[in-house]
Order: structure tokens, then C-alpha cells, then sequence
């Protein structure tokens, strides 16, 4: 009786340990089999990209602003003196030369005014001359001799504004230039023409293309730069920045630039709609497509590029001037090689394989 109640513990024990076995030991499987060995692992292939050489270069960026053309001077002629203005001799268009006769004033009043003075100073002369004998002998006292001159000069001051008065009747072209507007008629405004308006004088050559630069170009725009004034005419004129304003306007926070064009030919005319291409300072970049432009985790604009171990980096750059297709780029070094597809499906310090790109013509 008690052995087989051995026996039976002897088998419910190896039964135990049997089934045990299964999870407690190791055993040979189809999994066992396919388990991988180390240093047996299989490696997955780099990604692919495509790279571009960054050429670096001297590069001189533009900058395209829209504006007008504007007379390079522009005055109001006006009357100095009163009376009735009695001749008119320009029109509107007409082409006047410095100094040319644009009105004349009546000057019957001035002419008696002029021959007046001019009686006086001799009658003075006159006076001075007769008694200077008398006051050298002593026959008249010096103090007469004083009074005498400052008499006959007093005269020729007065002859002077005479003159100048019978002058300031004669309207002149200050100088040369176009008549753009004839406001004032002949036999107008008698005895107040003084100041009144008679004619508008534009100089035409040299002509202005005037444009307004916001304030984070206007670093870039420097004095004696040339530039291509593209007018809506059809007309393309070379020039020059002669004037960088130091001031911003109150209104719109930009900044007046003139670009002085030669217009010796007169065909530009003022006040029309000009293209203004400005060529900005030479600065060192690259040229790459504008597809490989990037931005870091950090938010940063700039390109990946794959080093000699074709480890991918990312390079923070600075966008010098911004093409339809292309961009030109500082801060890569020349010879980078630029990821221009697939930089955003790699990481920094990711190894890929790094392919040229077939049409590399856009870096060139």
C-alpha cells in the first residue's frame, strides 16, 4: 500500500516536472531556427538623396521697386514787380534757353522812374564838381565836401534801383528747360502782378526715377550704384542712385532714393510710371534651387548638406536674393554639397547615400 503510494507521487511528480519542462527549458523551434545570430544582423540600405555642388561666387543682388519719373527741377515762374503784364512770349511745350524772355511787364512808370534818377545823379556830379575847387582853396568849409558826396552817391544808388526795377519787368527763363503750363493772359492783373503766377519751367535733363524703400532694404541701396529704370513707355534707361533720403516719410515709413538718368534728348517725360532695378553691394553666395531651402527644429531657414562621410547637417544660411527658380544663398562653403530632394526625410548626423542630381544646371 505505501509503495504504490510512492509510485503514484513518483508519477505525478514527473508529470510535473514533464509539463514544466516546456517553459523552463530551451527548446529547438521554427522561430529558434530564424533567430538572428550577432553579428549576423542585416542592415537596412541609406536613403537616398540627390545633391547639388554650392558654387560660391561674387554676387550682385537687385532690387525691383516701382516709382515715377520726376523732373530733376521744376520751378513756378512768377512776377517780381507789379503792373500789367503785356507781353506773353512762351507757350505751352516750348523748349526755352537760360535766360530767354518768357513775359514783360508794362514799364512806362519804371522808365520815368529810371530817367529821374538818372537827371539826379548828374545834377549831383554836377555840384560835386563845381564846388570841389572852392573847398580845396578854403573857400567853402570840408564839412560841404562831406555832405556833396554822400549826396551824389545816395543819386547813384537810386539810379541803381531803378535799373534793377526796370529789370525786374522783364521775365526771365531761370533756366533751360520745357514750359509745361501758361496760366497767366496778357493784359491781366494790372498794377498786382507781383507774385501772380506766369508759367511753369521743367528742366528735363537730367531726369529722376524716384522710388520709395522700406526700411529693411534700404541698407542694401548705396549712393552711386547703377541701376536699370524700366519705363512704362517701353523705354529701358541705365542710371544711377544719386540720393539716399536719411529720413523716413511720417506716413508711410520708407525711404526716398533718386536715380538720376541722362534725358538730353528730352523723350522722358515727367511723372510717368518707371521700374527701378537697383544692383545692390557684391556679397559672397551660392546658387541653388529654391526647393532645398529648409527649416530646422529650431525654425531656422537653411539648406542639409551631406559631408565627406555623407552625414547629413544641417547649414543656417541667409537669403541674399530670392529668383523664380533659384536662390542666392550665404553661408555655405563653396564645394558644399547641397540635399536638394529628399532633405526633409533625413535627420542631422543621419548617414544617406548621397546621388548628383541628374540637371545640376541651376547652381551654375
Amino acid at each position: 500500500m505505501k509503495a504504490s503510494r510512492i509510485t503514484a507521487v513518483g508519477v505525478v511528480i514527473a508529470a510535473v516536472l514533464w509539463i514544466a519542462s516546456g517553459h523552463l527549458l530551451p527548446h529547438d523551434s521554427a522561430e529558434g531556427e530564424a533567430a538572428v545570430r550577432p553579428g549576423e544582423a542585416k542592415q537596412q540600405p541609406a536613403f537616398r538623396v540627390s545633391v547639388m555642388p554650392a558654387l560660391a561666387a561674387q554676387h550682385s543682388p537687385t532690387l525691383t521697386l516701382s516709382g515715377r519719373t520726376e523732373a530733376d527741377h521744376k520751378v513756378t515762374i512768377t512776377a517780381r514787380t507789379g503792373g500789367t503784364l503785356t507781353e506773353l512770349r512762351v507757350k505751352r511745350g516750348q523748349h526755352v534757353e537760360k535766360d530767354d524772355i518768357v513775359a514783360v511787364l508794362s514799364d512806362d512808370a519804371r522808365k520815368a522812374q529810371l530817367a529821374q534818377a538818372e537827371a539826379l545823379v548828374e545834377q549831383r556830379r554836377a555840384e560835386l564838381d563845381a564846388k570841389r575847387t572852392l573847398i580845396q582853396s578854403g573857400a567853402l568849409p570840408k564839412l560841404d565836401m562831406v555832405n556833396l558826396e554822400s549826396q551824389y552817391k545816395a543819386a547813384e544808388a537810386s539810379l541803381s534801383a531803378a535799373k534793377a526795377e526796370l529789370e525786374r519787368s522783364v521775365v526771365r527763363a531761370p533756366w533751360a528747360g520745357v514750359i509745361t503750363d501758361v496760366p497767366a493772359e496778357v493784359g491781366g492783373a494790372a498794377f498786382s502782378m507781383a507774385g501772380k503766377e506766369i508759367a511753369t519751367l521743367v528742366a528735363l535733363d537730367p531726369m529722376l526715377a524716384v522710388v520709395e524703400v522700406s526700411e529693411r532694404k534700404l541698407a542694401g541701396v548705396k549712393v552711386g550704384e547703377t541701376a536699370a529704370v524700366k519705363l512704362i513707355t517701353g523705354q529701358t534707361v541705365q542710371g544711377r542712385v544719386r540720393y539716399v533720403s536719411k529720413s523716413a516719410s511720417a506716413t508711410t515709413r520708407t525711404y526716398r532714393v533718386e536715380v538720376e538718368m541722362s534725358n538730353a534728348d528730352g523723350k522722358i517725360p515727367d511723372g510717368i510710371t518707371a521700374e527701378v532695378v537697383v544692383s545692390l553691394q557684391a556679397v559672397q553666395a551660392a546658387r541653388v534651387p529654391r526647393s532645398a531651402l529648409t527649416i530646422s527644429s529650431a525654425g531656422d531657414i537653411g539648406v542639409r548638406v551631406a559631408d565627406a562621410q555623407s552625414k547629413v547637417q544641417f547649414v543656417p544660411v541667409k537669403i541674399v536674393e530670392d529668383l523664380q527658380d533659384t536662390m542666392w544663398l550665404s553661408g555655405l562653403q563653396d564645394g558644399a554639397r547641397v540635399i536638394v530632394r529628399g532633405q526633409d526625410f533625413v535627420r542631422d548626423g543621419q548617414v544617406v547615400e548621397a546621388v548628383d542630381e541628374p540637371n545640376a544646371t541651376a547652381a551654375k
